[in-house]
């Protein structure tokens, strides 16, 4: 019976390794037959669909007050994607305004002082041709008394008087001088105060302009037509200079990225014409052109399947979908789908029936 028991084991499992074997082989066959003949003139390689990310980002650190949108929600250039706050920017704004209308006034009181000094120097100076007549007069007065008292036609008391006269009146000459010079040198004071108040001004402008552009700049914007990817931040939480809010994808620049080995790579060109098949939408043929070929070999990395060993040197290739296609297959082509991207190594040569059909019209 242990015999009989071991003979029926044995024969069960010879029968599950041949349907193992037999599923293997038919999967094999199927996939090698499903897979399109292809020419030597067509290279191939897998990856996924991508998209340029921008990072939106606070210019200067502050607490964030409002995020407008959601994940996945498409957005226009020039829409508004969250508020931060601008409380201490706008109370800066009224100080450099409060700064801006000193400046003016003091501006003012400058150019009225500059009138004033102007005035009053005009003034000094009528009182120092005044001073000058005066003293040309006690000086000629003088000449006659000295001619008259050497001749002993006036008192030695007259004589004096008008020496005291002419003394008097060049003193009063020289203190009408000086306070024409103080005059004058007032005017100076005036415009250079009228000079220090327009600096005052232009600095308080400018002031009013940074604030102004961080209070606009506190308006996060989208750059470029795309999609939120995702969320960084939330409502409240403070985020430091240049930190991250969220994440747009631009839906415009969409390419796949894969690897080619040496021999393929280096007959690829810049330009060269392509064709994506996603695994999403295997009878859909998506247009596209090579972008980019590193010129720096790599290994494969590991999630990438190349029908060359896996060991060997390869090549990073990226293939761009035309922006004015994406509309055509926006349906088709979303990022982080999988799927197989063909490249015609030869331009004069025609795609082959299994990778020319299929072409949305």
């Amino acid at each position: 019976m242990v015999e009989r028991a071991r003979n029926i084991l044995s024969r069960r499992w010879l029968w599950i390794a041949a349907i193992a074997v037999a599923v293997g082989v038919g999967w094999f066959l199927t996939q090698r037959l499903s897979e399109p003949a292809l020419p030597d003139w067509i290279a191939s390689g897998n990856g996924r669909i991508e998209a340029v990310a921008i990072d939106i980002s606070a210019r200067t650190g502050g607490r964030v007050r409002e995020i407008v949108v959601e994940e996945g929600q498409a957005v226009a250039r020039g829409e508004v994607l969250a508020h931060m706050d601008t409380q201490q920017l706008e109370a800066q704004l009224r100080e450099a305004q409060a700064q801006l209308q000193r400046g003016k006034i003091a501006r003012d009181v400058a150019e009225s002082s500059v009138i004033q000094a102007e005035a009053e120097h005009s003034a000094a100076l009528a009182v120092v041709a005044q001073r000058r007549t005066e003293l040309e007069s006690a000086a000629r007065r003088l000449d006659r008394s000295e001619q008259l008292a050497r001749n002993n036609a006036i008192s030695q008391q007259t004589l004096d008087d008008d020496r005291a006269r002419m003394a008097g009146a060049r003193a009063a000459l020289d203190a009408a001088r000086a306070q024409a010079a103080s005059a004058e040198a007032a005017i100076a004071t005036a415009r250079a105060s009228i000079v220090d108040a327009e600096a005052s001004i232009e600095a308080a402008e400018a002031a009013i302009a940074r604030i102004q552009v961080e209070i606009d700049d506190s308006t996060l914007r989208a750059p470029r037509d795309g999609r939120v990817q995702y969320l960084v931040a939330q409502p409240g939480e403070v985020v430091a200079g240049g930190g991250r809010v969220l994440n747009l994808i631009d839906l415009n620049d969409v390419f796949m990225t894969f690897f080619l080995p040496t021999v393929e790579a280096g007959r690829v060109a810049l330009g060269s014409e392509a064709r994506i098949v996603l695994d999403t939408a295997p009878d859909v043929l998506v247009p596209a052109q090579v972008s980019f070929i590193s010129d720096v070999a790599q290994f494969t990395p590991r999630t990438v399947e190349t029908r060359e060993e896996r060991i060997g040197l390869m090549f990073r290739v990226r293939v761009r979908v035309a922006p004015e296609l994406l509309q055509k297959y926006a349906n088709y082509v979303k990022p982080g789908l999988p799927g197989m991207a063909y490249v015609k190594l030869d331009p004069e040569a025609e795609w082959p029936e299994a990778l020319s059909t299929g072409l949305l019209e």
